[in-house]
């Protein structure tokens, strides 16, 4: 279960290891304490400590992926 502090999203454009990767430094970038937790099979991006929902899909799209609320 999600903590209380966390964001997730779905990525449906997220296919690869590469994905997993580039999301996740993307958004650690942006709020290094985040915590981000990705399962690639159901194409969520869970985001917990980071800022809000618009802040990490804007990071998110700025690498050229698709989140939505999940």
């Amino acid at each position: 279960m999600p903590a209380e502090n966390s964001l997730t999203f779905t990525v449906p454009d997220m296919t690869c290891g590469h994905c997993v990767r580039a999301i996740t430094g993307a958004v650690v970038a942006a709020y290094p304490d985040a915590k981000v937790e990705i399962d690639l099979a159901s194409k969520r991006v869970t985001v917990e400590n980071a800022g809000d929902r618009a802040a990490v899909a804007s990071v998110i799209e700025a690498e050229g992926y698709s989140p939505a609320d999940a």
